[in-house]
């Protein structure tokens, strides 16, 4: 099929290997638009996933107890110059299964395009899951993504989230995440954007420690150059005896871009503690001068230091 070609051809010139697609031992599910165009389950997983005309549902259910060893991979896109895609996916990890998940949201010809992602993830308790989040939006800056999602952490879950969109261009990237975290669960969100020509980036990602002696962590790191925008917003709230929560936010900016971000804390109750620390700016002079010293000129130098925050 030519949508499935052009996503796992650009998925392997971004360094991924499309055997995954065929390997039977590993569940996925592949969309162009909103079509489907490839979905395999195995034992352990079961995969909905329908066509609906104006998007794609996406229900996978991971069973109690099991234990999935290989990610499962979800390739979404548009394989065209033009396109609107939109997903609503619901996951759920029952008790005590552990899974990972690698999403590829790929749109390499895009010039003029829509990606809209609406989810919600219940990880019951004492599950474990990972979720990474790679974008690849081509170069010319025409894409609108809005990824929302909803995320309950059940009682002793964990819960462990990055967000990667550092090649290419990103057009208009809008993020919009909360997470709830139950008692003695855990819960970690990464966001790495680079920003270029014109991009405008929001992100907003909010935790809410419920439960007693939660733990919450929030890291965002963003590179603007040229004329992009950033937007961060961190928002942590700890509500139980016990709960513990932090938000770092990092952003480098070089040419006329323009950086923000904004830490909110809210603490209810006396033995719950969250930190904050936020960074805008140019690249530290110490480290530019180390890299200096060695050879590389200030440009060199400046986009290893962007680099390395961003892996």
């Amino acid at each position: 099929m030519r949508e499935l070609k052009i996503l796992t051809d650009t998925f392997q010139s971004l360094g991924g290997d499309p055997e995954v697609f065929q390997d039977r031992h590993i569940a996925h599910m592949a969309a162009s638009g909103h079509q489907l165009v490839s979905q395999r389950e195995i034992p352990g997983v079961t995969i909905d996933a329908q066509e609906t005309g104006d998007r794609i549902t996406n229900t996978i259910i991971i069973e109690k107890g099991k234990h999935i060893d290989l990610p499962i991979h979800l390739c979404l896109g548009i394989t065209e110059k033009t396109g609107i895609q939109r997903i609503q996916t619901r996951l759920v990890i029952e008790e005590g299964a552990s899974v990972s998940f690698v999403a590829h949201c790929l749109f390499p010809f895009v010039e003029f395009g829509e990606h809209r992602m609406d989810a919600t993830i219940a990880i019951k308790e004492g599950a474990h899951v990972r979720y990474h989040e790679n974008h690849y939006q081509g170069t010319h800056g025409g894409m609108v993504v809005v990824p929302k999602a909803i995320i309950a952490v059940g009682p002793g879950a964990q819960y462990f989230s990055d967000f990667s969109l550092v090649k290419g261009r990103v057009g208009q990237l809008n993020i919009d995440y909360v997470v709830e975290v139950a008692t003695s669960a855990v819960a970690e969100l990464t966001s790495k954007v680079f920003g270029r020509g014109s991009d405008i980036i929001h992100i907003k990602e909010k935790m809410i420690l419920a439960g007693e002696y939660a733990r919450g962590l929030i890291t965002t790191r963003v590179a603007l150059e040229h004329d992009a925008q950033g937007d961060m917003t961190g928002i942590m709230e700890a509500h139980a005896k016990g709960a513990r929560g932090h938000v770092d936010c990092r952003e480098i900016i070089k040419d006329r871009a323009i950086g923000r971000a904004i830490p909110i804390v809210e603490v209810t109750h006396p033995e719950a503690k969250v930190t904050h620390e936020a960074a805008i700016g140019t690249v530290d002079k110490k480290e530019l001068e180390t890299l200096m010293a060695h050879g590389l000129d200030p440009e060199q130098a400046t986009e290893l230091i962007v680099s390395g925050m961003l892996q």
